[in-house]
């Protein structure tokens, strides 16, 4: 039980709930959390019948990053199904193999023949239409003769079926008197367990916790409920938990539809307040005349594609603004991204700052160092290279340079935003492949400075609804064209037991020769058997073709990885044995061939990011996907999209409808914030009518003080924003 203390009364006021953020605060700020909301944060162990072992459990299946669970868990921890007990038939009518609920006399007992026999436990059953035999295995048999007393009147609730031509049902689910059988829920919720939980535990622990729960001012637009016929936030909650239709479930229901837009709208406003606070914090405004940017574009081999000259200009347009810039550039693979990061840049050291590009991997930052280096020689831009591997004389050198101000753009990895690291005057920060880095990491670099402008990057289209989701506080430019000259890649999917004839057409290829990429599985996101997956294919086609096959995986030591890469690239190795480590931003033009082991196991977003490692030259590419058969329906649709177009963005919404918002993310790594409530794959209607009302709401009370403004605090809270909007994508 939630301590007594922690009750509130019913609709407690939430005048005296301090304000979230005031004309002397530059931002949002965290209060202290009112104690009307108590109730929905007192931790699950308070409520009865969860003890110190059960609580353990329940923090494992319901903790958010390690804390202890609460009850607002346990109710945002909705039922994946119910079973429907409202079936209550006589034993000869009832159906067969289905759940029902049976009213009977306990006529006999059978227990297994012989002193500790071990067959099941009969118990004898009828009614006036017929009888049945429920079956123990395995039971305790006092308890089933105190359960079951001969001559006693029961109900028992369970699947009942015909077993040797006769009716029985196996372990009853509930074995109940008439005044039990009045506290069952027709519809009975199912929870996902961990191990220690039983249903019983979760179904009880709700009750609780509903039963204590506190009715709360309405925070939803009035007009819109009504509309949407939508339930308060505790009637929904009490409706998805102890339904009356089994249809509650359904992402459309009304409960389930206002649940999931509540979560959206906090979501949305506490990102239209992370905005307004940039916007406070205010910026420097970087001007230049623009003429190293212009001699860095007079040295390329091409021109820019119209998508990177509007992005370029956008980047300008923010640079030279008073407002802090917070930008994402999302772009298809190869579609030019890292030219436009390398202008931006250009265009601060023009003014007299610096600039730093963080990169996930040192294999991408030295990449990017390497394709960087000769245009910023051309122009004179000093450019240096910062990771965990420097030898510390070149890293006390590189830092001291960079404190002087003697190096003008820097590369690096993780590295640049130790403490240690310290600029003259940085004044942008390009964040590359933003989602496999902690939010904290990305300010870590953007305090690098005073005022910094931040540009993010991603080679990962991003769905619509993901970007107004995750990136709402930011503007966003698209880069949908890739330059000319691309070719397009021959895309096809072949069963694994064809694999020998994949060996020998790779074979040809080589000797003719050309270059290839060879994926391995991913091996249930366990590094270990992955790398043990690569080093057996790895050692399989070294048989075939000796020194020309390399190796490289995620385990293996950076000068060790470097150096595969670069044989890879010099051409003395054709063939590289590779797992996911190559996904994102690793560059061989000569790479013309991408063969992906058990493509089954990997997501669109994946399969396209490894696909894009070739057709980067003019040579003409292909890729060739082989899955073991037969294909499930998931797996069968991802192939046939990878076949049919190379439009990242079209395969990024397949990907959302196919793996949801979670896993195309990657967020439950990154600590990017997933929904608990809303499904953005079916929910993505909301997510616009959240985020109109979220904008028109702050524009109207910033400061929320309104009667509903102060309802709105209570959701922040309720929804976890309280501390998220401080970080979510604040860059």
């Amino acid at each position: 039980m939630c301590p007594a203390t922690l009750r509130a009364p019913v609709a407690p006021s939430l005048r005296r709930i301090p304000p979230l953020g005031g004309r002397s605060a530059p931002g949002y700020r965290s209060y202290m959390r009112p104690a009307a909301l108590n109730p929905f944060f007192a931790p699950l162990q308070a409520l009865p019948g969860v003890g110190p072992k059960t609580g353990k459990a329940f923090d494992r299946l319901l903790g958010q990053n390690g804390a202890q669970a609460r009850c607002l868990d346990a109710l945002f921890h909705l039922p994946h199904g119910y079973i429907d007990r409202r079936s209550r038939p006589k034993l000869a009518q009832a159906e067969r193999d289905c759940v029902v609920t049976v009213k009977v006399r306990v006529a006999e007992h059978r227990p297994p023949a012989g002193r500790g026999g071990r067959g099941p436990y009969r118990v004898l059953v009828e009614d006036e239409t017929g009888d049945a035999q429920l079956v123990f295995f395995k039971a305790n048999h006092e308890w089933i003769e105190k359960s079951l007393p001969l001559g006693a009147q029961r109900w028992v609730s369970g699947r009942l079926e015909l077993w040797d031509g006769r009716l029985q049902m196996v372990h009853p689910d509930r074995i109940l008197d008439d005044e039990a059988l009045n506290r069952l829920p027709p519809l009975e919720p199912q929870y996902g367990l961990t191990e220690g939980l039983y249903q019983r535990n979760v179904q009880k622990a709700v009750e609780a916790a509903l039963a204590r729960a506190p009715e709360l001012p309405e925070w939803a637009d009035p007009a819109l409920a009504r509309q949407r016929k939508w339930p308060g936030f505790l009637e929904s909650l009490r409706a998805l938990h102890a339904p009356d239709d089994p249809k509650a479930l359904d992402p459309r229901a009304p409960a389930r539809q206002r649940l999931a837009y509540d979560e959206l709208l906090a979501s949305q406003l506490a990102l239209v307040m992370v905005r307004a606070r940039m916007k406070k914090l205010g910026g420097r405004a970087t001007k230049a005349p623009g003429a190293l940017a212009r001699k860095i574009e007079d040295a390329l081999p091409f021109t820019l594609t119209g998508a990177q000259q509007t992005a370029i200009a956008q980047i300008r347009a923010d640079l030279e603004s008073e407002e802090r810039m917070l930008r994402l550039v999302q772009g298809d693979v190869g579609s030019g991204k890292t030219l436009v990061a390398l202008l931006a840049m250009a265009h601060v050291v023009e003014a007299g700052r610096q600039a730093a590009m963080m990169a996930p991997t040192e294999i991408l930052a030295r990449q990017h160092f390497e394709r960087l280096a000769p245009l910023c020689d051309g122009a004179g831009v000093r450019l240096a290279l910062l990771t965990g591997r420097d030898k510390a004389a070149e890293r006390k050198a590189t830092l001291a340079a960079l404190a002087q101000g003697e190096i003008d753009v820097v590369v690096g990895t993780h590295a640049l935003f130790q403490e240690t690291v310290a600029f003259r005057d940085l004044g942008l920060a390009v964040v590359d492949e933003q989602h496999r880095f902690g939010v904290h990491q990305r300010l870590a670099l953007g305090d690098k400075g005073e005022a910094v402008d931040v540009l993010v990057m991603t080679a990962t289209p991003i769905p619509r609804t993901l970007v107004l989701t995750y990136f709402g506080d930011m503007d966003v430019s698209t880069l949908r064209e890739k330059p000319a000259g691309r070719t397009p890649i021959d895309t096809r999917a072949t069963p694994l037991e064809r694999l020998d004839e994949a060996v020998q057409g790779v074979g040809r290829a080589i000797e003719a020769g050309k270059r290839v990429y060879w994926v391995c599985p991913l091996v249930e996101e366990n590094e270990d058997l992955d790398l043990a997956a690569a080093q057996e294919r790895y050692d399989m086609l070294r048989q075939f073709f000796g020194a020309r096959v390399g190796l490289v995986h995620g385990q293996m030591k950076g000068r060790d990885k470097d150096a595969a890469m670069a044989a890879f690239q010099r051409g003395e190795t054709q063939i590289l044995v590779a797992t996911t480590v190559i996904e994102v931003g690793v560059d061989v033009p000569e790479a013309s061939i991408m063969v992906i082991e058990h493509a089954e196991r990997f997501g669109l977003a994946q399969l396209h990011q490894l696909r894009g490692r070739v057709g980067r030259g003019s040579e003409r590419s292909s890729c060739l996907l082989l899955y073991k058969a037969p294909l499930g329906e998931v797996a069968k649709a991802r192939l046939e999209i990878m076949r049919e177009t190379e439009d990242g963005f079209r395969i990024a919404e397949e990907d959302l409808r196919l793996r949801g918002e979670g896993e195309v993310l990657g967020a439950r790594q990154s600590g990017a914030p997933g929904f608990r409530l809303a499904q953005l794959d079916v929910h993505s209607d909301l997510l616009a009518v959240a985020r109109d009302d979220a904008q028109l709401i702050f524009a109207k009370d910033p400061q929320l003080t309104s009667e509903r403004g102060r309802a709105l605090r209570a959701l922040l809270y309720l929804f976890g924003r309280d501390e998220a909007a401080k970080l979510l994508r604040a860059g």
